[in-house]
């Protein structure tokens, strides 16, 4: 129960990752406030709560929603502790000499702006409240560690977050305030493992799995369990980390397994 009479707020909580973080609170005594552009979606979550949670429609590339859905959170549950800045698009994928600006500025406004929005009321609310919170921001992921082909927009934002976490936690500090990211490898969701059906879907999570040196494909409870020390007093002395989660994905490439199709299997003892 490291989260007894704290609240939490989620940005994208009614996503795959973010219901699991949800959830993850919530089952150690926060309450919750999910924030979701899909309300209906949040809302489906928050009745499976119960009374601990409430949900908030809300666009983070919007200010006004933003900093609507912060204060409805202290309003609702008197305060606010911890903040799992979540909610992120994967943009459109396509080489940067060929990739629209309407399609680069789409991802801009909700992956760094929308950050940016969700970390600045979240502080603010804190400072006011004289609250020594935590942020925990969705960061880098695999493209902050690796290149993704075609991936200009998502990666560029995604080494934004990290540079911006970093910066707001050195600002954040002489209130106490904690400021982190995680950085999820490939994550067993629909947004993780693109396909066209579920065939397809089982493939690629194998394909996935091969390729990953623990010989599993990460599941979002294994990055609500990691946002959920962060955000806790077990992190008391961490901040401005961006702390990668990946089963050991990035540590492969060309130079050590150059014609690998997979990882080599566990040796036994």
């Amino acid at each position: 129960m490291r989260f007894a009479d704290k609240i939490a707020l989620v940005t994208g909580g009614a996503g795959a990752i973010g219901s699991a973080a949800v959830r993850r609170f919530a089952a150690e005594g926060a309450e919750v406030a999910i924030v979701d552009r899909d309300l209906a979606r949040a809302e489906a979550l928050a009745a499976e709560i119960g009374a601990a949670a409430a949900a908030f429609g809300a666009d983070v590339s919007r200010p006004d929603e933003v900093e609507r859905a912060v204060a409805g959170t202290v309003e609702r549950f008197g305060g606010l502790d911890v903040v799992f800045n979540n909610a992120g698009i994967p943009g459109k994928v396509a080489p940067v000499h060929e990739l629209a600006v309407e399609d680069w500025e789409a991802i801009v406004r909700v992956n760094l702006n929308g950050m940016f929005l969700v970390l600045r009321a979240a502080i603010r609310a804190m400072i006011a409240a004289g609250t020594a919170g935590s942020v925990v921001n969705m960061g880098s992921s695999m493209a902050g560690w690796d290149v993704l082909a075609g991936g200009a927009g998502y990666a560029a934002t995604k080494h934004g977050v990290v540079g911006l976490t970093r910066v707001a936690a050195l600002d954040a500090a002489p209130w106490g305030i904690r400021v982190n990211a995680i950085c999820p490898g490939v994550i067993e969701t629909r947004l993780g493992v693109p396909a066209a059906d579920e065939a397809a879907y089982s493939v690629g999570i194998e394909r996935f799995a091969n390729r990953i040196p623990l010989r599993r494909i990460g599941q979002p409870e294994d990055v609500a369990a990691a946002v959920a020390f962060l955000a806790s007093d077990d992190a008391r002395h961490v901040t401005g980390v961006d702390w990668l989660i990946d089963g050991g994905q990035t540590l492969q490439s060309w130079a050590n397994a150059p014609e690998a199709e997979a990882f080599p299997s566990r040796r036994a003892p």
